[in-house]
């Protein structure tokens, strides 16, 4: 089965700006242009993004058929996309994917500015990490759907939280790196093997 539709899902105060979604919208473009790409600006409520998402790809093609979809997602955006993936069933890749958001981004309630660019501005609201809680998608139902890419070295998440969240996928740790994961040329080979895009 070959992957026809790939969403990608950005981090907190991040955006399709992001050299991740960059390198990876280029790869797809150039290698694999018959697939349809998304990569949507995602709002800051958490439940506003997913339905965003939800109403994009509800024609989209599921596992039943030969053609499919993909998701992918980076840090909240990991978080988002395995949401994602256990409603669809689809296959998701997961790069330093945030575990517990809803905790980890209380301390963040108020004015934000988005990394991309410094004069975009939103306001992290109280509500949004209830939101965080209620879209906790609890365990995996096929850990082997999962591609998560992992570093050691990542300063802003816990590789040994996200590697057990993950238990049963197939785990790319990394010894080093970072959130960012700066060294994600070197991985692309490794996603697009997984994805087997069309």
């Amino acid at each position: 089965m070959r992957t026809t539709h790939l969403l990608y899902l950005h981090g907190f105060r991040s955006s399709p700006q992001s050299v991740k979604a960059q390198k990876m919208a280029a790869a797809v473009q150039q290698r694999h242009p018959a697939v349809h790409w998304w990569c949507p600006q995602l709002p800051p409520s958490p439940h506003a993004a997913l339905d965003m998402v939800k109403n994009e790809i509800a024609g989209w093609p599921s596992k039943a058929g030969y053609e499919s979809m993909a998701v992918m997602g980076s840090s909240l955006g990991g978080f988002y996309a395995t949401a994602v993936a256990e409603q669809t069933g689809c296959k998701a890749v997961l790069l330093n994917p945030a575990v517990e958001p809803a905790r980890d981004l209380a301390r963040y309630i108020g004015a934000q500015t988005a990394w991309h660019n410094p004069d975009e501005h939103f306001f992290f609201e109280p509500r949004f990490v209830d939101e965080l809680k209620e879209l906790h998608a609890g365990p995996l139902k096929a850990p082997q759907n999962y591609l998560p890419i992992i570093a050691k070295g990542d300063e802003v998440l816990d590789w040994r939280e996200m590697t057990a969240r993950y238990a049963g996928a197939h785990i790319r740790l990394l010894e080093g790196g970072d959130h960012a994961l700066s060294d994600f040329d070197q991985h692309l080979p490794a996603i697009l093997d997984f994805l087997v895009l069309a």
